[in-house]
């Protein structure tokens, strides 16, 4: 853990991290290729079997500013992560707080957009669905249908506004994250992104959507399954419901 630095800590990127050796170098030299001031990191690794929790201390030491590396045992879901990350982002002072995967699949060119984004926001969302956006051109007509469809179909179950509604690259002010409460967010898995969206627009939070592509992961393997969404479809209609 590295967490000194000459300048405040201004825009913290969380990344949650499982087997992730071969990707997560390539992501955080190219964040840090966009000059981004009083940039930070986070990096929340569940037991990488493959070292990635290594490879993030060793880079946390050469890194000039904060760099905190959370170790955890075993994989505890994707959501679980995100809240401890959000939780150190704040406790180390960020006062704007985003969200990356390791997999390169989140362009980091991108990130100059959403910090902009957050001058008259309280959340920034980088946006598939939203015009200008989309995804892998080499994706089948088929798997665009799924994501398009089962998106459609999470902000249908939520009410929400927001158009991609499943996004996983996005950003907060300190404040917003502060008001919806992290110790509120429940869900673990694909739906907390849909639960975090849906806590945000319930507490009038100003959101705004950027667009992006979203490229396929470079290397490593996905951890997505079609078991995992059937999940998320039945604990964000439970939420909705308690609502």
């Amino acid at each position: 853990m590295n967490e000194s630095s000459p300048n405040p800590l201004s825009v913290a990127i969380v990344v949650p991290t499982y087997n992730e050796a071969e990707t997560l170098p390539v992501l955080i030299e190219k964040v840090r290729e966009q000059n981004i001031e009083g940039l930070g990191f986070v990096v929340v690794d569940d037991g990488s079997p493959d070292g990635t929790g290594d490879i993030a201390d060793a880079i946390a030491d050469e890194f000039n500013g904060v760099f905190i590396v959370l170790h955890r045992e075993g994989k505890q879901g994707l959501g679980s992560a995100y809240r401890a990350g959000f939780q150190a982002a704040l406790d180390a002072g960020a006062e704007r707080i985003f969200e990356m995967d390791a997999d390169l699949s989140h362009p980091p060119e991108v990130l100059a957009g959403l910090i902009g984004e957050l001058d008259n926001a309280d959340v920034a969302v980088a946006s598939r669905y939203t015009q200008g956006g989309g995804v892998d051109p080499d994706w089948s007509w088929g798997r665009r249908q799924i994501s398009y469809w089962g998106n459609v179909g999470i902000r249908m179950i939520l009410g929400l506004k927001v158009k991609d509604a499943t996004a996983g690259f996005k950003g907060f002010r300190r404040k917003a994250l502060e008001t919806i409460g992290i110790d509120r967010l429940r869900l673990s898995g694909f739906g907390f992104q849909a639960e975090v969206a849906y806590r945000c627009q319930q507490a009038g939070l100003r959101i705004v959507e950027h667009p992006y592509v979203f490229m396929d992961r470079t290397a490593g393997k996905s951890k997505m399954t079609f078991g995992i969404v059937v999940e998320a479809f039945f604990h964000l209609s439970w939420l909705r419901i308690r609502r």
